[in-house]
């Protein structure tokens, strides 16, 4: 945008398996201004939650009820912008976590990208459903709208070789089976407030239940899909291959099998069995001095990569 172009008001959905993250912005030449934010959560459970705020942090949205799928969601946040007295959006920007091999710049969404999206479900099954629904309810809900794809991998886009490359067979590499890296958005975010505070040498751990480590993007800990890296809230991050080749031989796993167990029933709640909050977690060891579970994360094979 120039200082001649009009500000936009942009609303951006962020998707996830059960909720909705959502805000609305002013976005011109040299400034982005919140309007409002919210969430949606437990989609598609009894005990969901809707609620948003304004910029100065008054709440404009508290509803407790089930919310029994993501159109709903589109449908509560369509209309709390009427109730808000909110300006019409010009355009919508969609969070996606991973776009495949052929997906790597933020772009328009039209029937040919939706068709790569489908394509690229394999890449990361917990993500790409839901931020499809979302995206053509979106389109039902505010038609003739702009869409936007703007994608967790785009920030990775140019790793170098060294980071990139698996250790696998060339003709497994050359069908898209690479280190993509992940929380991208979240990269370019940090980078951009950072602005002339930016080093060189830099180093970003996006902290959730999805969790990364970044080096610029020179390497990062998540790999082919979002389920490596680091320990996470109820995913593995990166397990030797022989522990999956073991559930398939002596435990019979089959694919679906290994994929609920290191995306559902991993990480720290596979450690503690009851729970991936830290902050219940941490009360829970507290409570009863458990000092001695393993409150750890599991080594990153790539921080050896680094430049030290």
């Amino acid at each position: 945008m120039t200082d001649a172009e009009p500000e936009l008001n942009v609303l951006a959905l962020n998707s996830g398996s059960s909720s909705l993250k959502f805000g609305l912005y002013c976005a011109g030449s040299s400034r982005i201004e919140m309007m409002l934010s919210g969430e949606a959560e437990s989609i598609g459970d009894k005990s969901g939650k809707c609620y948003a705020e304004d910029s100065h942090g008054n709440a404009l949205l508290a509803e407790m009820g089930p919310i029994p799928s993501q159109r709903e969601a589109i449908i509560r946040i369509g209309k709390l912008l009427i109730d808000a007295k909110m300006p019409v959006p010009d355009a919508i920007g969609h969070r996606i976590v991973h776009g495949g091999p052929k997906l790597r710049q933020h772009c328009l969404i039209d029937d040919s990208v939706l068709t790569q999206l489908e394509a690229a479900t394999a890449f990361a099954p917990l993500h790409i459903p839901s931020a499809l629904a979302v995206i053509r309810f979106a389109q039902e809900h505010f038609p003739r709208l702009p869409q936007a794809a703007c994608f967790d991998t785009t920030f990775h886009a140019e790793m170098p070789a060294v980071a990139r490359v698996l250790p696998i067979a060339k003709e497994l590499q050359s069908e898209g089976i690479q280190r993509y890296g992940f929380h991208g958005l979240s990269c370019e975010s940090i980078v951009h407030q950072l602005a002339n505070d930016l080093r060189n040498r830099l180093v970003i751990a996006h902290l959730g239940n999805g969790a990364s480590v970044t080096g610029k993007s020179i390497d990062t800990s998540m790999g082919l899909t979002p389920t490596g890296g680091v320990i996470m809230g109820t995913r593995s991050g990166d397990l030797d291959p022989s522990v999956l080749i073991y559930l398939m031989r002596e435990k019979k796993f089959d694919a679906a099998m290994i994929e609920e167990l290191v995306d559902h029933r991993s990480g720290l709640l596979g450690i503690f069995g009851s729970g991936s909050d830290m902050r219940r977690l941490h009360e829970a060891r507290r409570r009863t001095q458990m000092h001695d579970l393993p409150l750890r994360c599991s080594a990153i094979p790539c921080v050896s990569r680094w430049p030290r």
